[in-house]
């Protein structure tokens, strides 16, 4: 098939969503098409990395058996109020997922970046060598989640603050076409609350609150008539700002920078840490892929 070609895959961000990136590379392997630059962003960078490394079908096994008890032994109290992720559980996943921490981005048989931004200038900061894990922390280190992380004398931050869908990256890198994803097309507008369960529970104290967070990060329900005249919490203000922000930036530059193909999975109704609905995710992933056959037949100038 389109073999002249070289094909560039531009992961977007998008917390729990981003299982729908595993559904969508192995529909388009299916199909025949296994891109050679893989860029990625936040999730995007981390399920990238995973395919760069030949380890997806491991990150996939995980994600289709994790729990929300699993998502909250993912999240600990943390005094400096620098984020909320168990680091050392994380860091154990990653390396048992995606990468040990010997791998380097020059290793890899495909091109690989992962983008971050600094937290002084703005700036993108593209990771294409280095140690990879260190291009993954750095490209998902969402601010109240993970704490900055300093390289290079920056602190760096995620990359869906100036590049969600990174296709200009994957042109940069000598991608002749582009297929992007972008995990946040239909959320801006689709409000969630909390369960009642948890919106009617009380928490005293600091390790309380805490407790409540964790429970209200994993107990999201779609938005009802009944809810429509309570505000919206804490977090859900600052999620719904991240995801204005982000949309708005995506449109902006996919507006300048369009890839030539665009894939638009459905998955406003997976909340922030929902990591537990990785086969709705992964599924839907799919969906997408079929929905853009023909316009991925005729981009491709081939049947498959």
């Amino acid at each position: 098939m389109a073999g002249e070609f070289k094909i560039g895959l531009a992961l977007g961000s998008g917390s729990s969503r981003g299982w729908a990136h595993i559904g969508i590379i192995k529909s388009l392997a299916e199909l025949g098409i296994n891109p050679q630059i893989i860029c990625g962003t936040s999730v995007g960078a981390m399920v990238g990395a995973a395919f760069a490394n030949g380890n997806l079908d491991k990150l996939e096994d995980w994600a289709r058996s994790v729990t929300r008890l699993d998502v909250a032994r993912f999240l600990k109290l943390n005094t400096s109020l620098t984020g909320f992720v168990n680091k050392e559980r994380f860091h154990a996943f990653l390396n048992d997922n995606v990468a040990s921490d010997e791998v380097v981005i020059e290793q890899l048989t495909k091109t690989y970046a992962a983008i971050s931004t600094d937290l002084d200038t703005g700036k993108e900061v593209w990771f294409t060598n280095g140690l990879l894990i260190q291009a993954v922390w750095a490209s998902m280190a969402l601010p109240g989640l993970f704490p900055a992380i300093r390289h290079d004398k920056r602190w760096l931050v995620d990359g869906g603050l100036v590049n969600p869908v990174p296709v200009s990256v994957c042109r940069a890198l000598g991608a002749d076409i582009v297929i992007a994803v972008n995990l946040n097309s239909d959320i801006v507008g689709k409000r969630v609350v909390r369960s009642k369960e948890v919106n009617q529970q009380n928490h005293h104290g600091y390790a309380g609150k805490f407790s409540g967070l964790v429970k209200e990060y994993t107990n999201i329900t779609l938005f009802s008539e009944e809810d429509a005249e309570q505000p919206p919490s804490l977090l859900d203000a600052i999620a719904g700002s991240v995801n204005i922000t982000q949309d708005r930036i995506t449109r902006s530059r996919m507006a300048g920078d369009p890839p030539d193909i665009l894939l638009s999975p459905k998955l406003s109704d997976i909340g922030l840490l929902e990591l537990y609905r990785a086969n709705e995710a992964i599924a839907e992933g799919n969906k997408s892929v079929q929905r853009m056959r023909a316009e991925i037949d005729h981009v491709l100038g081939c049947v498959l």
